[in-house]
């Protein structure tokens, strides 16, 4: 049996699936409404998180990460998105964009300067990719980087980033070449306070409203040669592999949330009387509930076997694509049903569905939205 099937019984990773899990119960559950309501991003929270090792999972213990695997970082999303999807959603941005982007193309210099403070929760990333008219359409970016002797001069502007205001540190992609051309864009990593860069106003979301989103600005930006990941001209590649581990993030996310839809539409159906029994035993509610436990252990399924590729080095951006496109569907339909089942209730920000129901549908459209995962894995069965 391969081990992404057994890892349910593995020691360690419950261990750690306690450790989330209480976490996000002792620091999260009793605020989530608050920040929610606010759209409050609590800086606080993940500095504590780094102090758990939350902040650098799959850094390794030499640049003062946690030395973790897949299999442990998706249990730390899964348990975190449980209670809530907007600090799961952080913490998957902050550590399998930025800083791992730094941990996979950084030179040694670049990754024992930025991944300690990273790891620790001491700074906070971000990851610049998305522009305003270029979502999907990455290749076509307008965001520019010339370079003038020992520094490159950026101008243009990133859209949709998480963490936008309150991050140290951001990896953002800038066209180096002709528009177009996969070999004509370049991967930065800046600190903030760098004259010319900035960011703009906070989004005001339909759901995960505690995670910051906002735009990047860069008008002159001069940044040293020595900010370049990697070689010139290899940023758009880069970014592609970044996404793929990304997309393990989303499906844990997702995952977590449509777990989080389900348990609560199973409790409130054991508690909730109608015509002299709880609605449970009326088919139409525990078939719902069938039919969305069914897909959620087959959306772990994916994203388990996801993550053990990754672990294992070998190819896994068909399975990956596949996990985040079935696991993002479930998350929306698990808080879907969630809401029918509580009724009018779900329909209430006294119960827990309408958050669920608002956060899950990011999930189908953050880091490559469920069309493209279709375009990857069409071409991934055809090749």
């Amino acid at each position: 049996m391969n081990d992404y099937f057994e890892v349910e019984t593995d020691e360690q990773l419950e261990l750690i699936r306690q450790s989330a899990k209480d976490f996000a119960e002792t620091h999260i559950r009793p605020h989530v409404m608050e920040w929610d309501e606010t759209q409050h991003f609590p800086v606080d929270l993940f500095n504590k998180m780094g102090e758990y090792g939350f902040m650098g999972v799959l850094v390794p213990e030499t640049y003062g990460g946690s030395g973790l695997g897949y299999q442990e970082y998706i249990t730390i999303i899964e348990e975190i998105s449980k209670v809530c999807g907007s600090i799961g959603l952080s913490v998957a941005a902050h550590n399998s964009l930025c800083t791992n982007h730094i941990l996979q193309f950084g030179n040694e210099d670049q990754k024992a300067y930025f991944l300690p403070k990273l790891a620790s929760g001491e700074w906070i990333g971000a990851w610049g990719l998305t522009e305003t008219g270029t979502g999907s359409d990455a290749g076509g970016m307008f965001t520019t980087a010339v370079q003038d002797g020992d520094y490159f001069v950026l101008n243009g502007s990133k859209n949709f980033i998480t963490h936008a205001i309150s991050s140290n540190v951001a990896v953002v992609i800038a066209r180096t070449g002709e528009k177009g051309n996969k070999r004509g864009m370049t991967a930065f990593v800046i600190e903030k306070g760098i004259e010319g860069f900035s960011s703009g106003k906070k989004e005001n979301k339909l759901g995960m409203r505690a995670s910051e989103t906002a735009c990047l600005f860069f008008d002159n930006c001069r940044i040293h040669k020595d900010n370049v990941l990697g070689e010139v001209g290899d940023g758009f590649i880069q970014s592609l592999k970044i996404l793929d581990g990304g997309r393990i993030s989303i499906a844990a996310l997702s995952l977590g949330i449509a777990k989080g839809a389900f348990e609560s539409a199973l409790k409130y159906a054991h508690e909730r009387q109608q015509f002299g029994q709880k609605i449970y035993n009326f088919q139409g509610i525990s078939f719902k509930l069938a039919d969305i436990a069914t897909k959620i252990e087959a959306a772990e399924l994916l994203t388990r076997k996801a993550g053990f590729l990754k672990n294992k080095g070998e190819k896994m951006t068909k399975i990956a694509a596949m996990a985040k496109y079935y696991a993002s569907e479930v998350a929306v339909e698990a808080a879907n049903e969630s809401v029918q089942i509580h009724g009018g209730y779900g329909f209430t920000k006294d119960f827990p569905a309408e958050k669920y129901y608002r956060d899950a549908k990011l999930c189908t459209i953050g880091e490559g939205t469920s069309e493209i995962q279709k375009l990857v894995i069409a071409r991934e069965i055809s090749l």
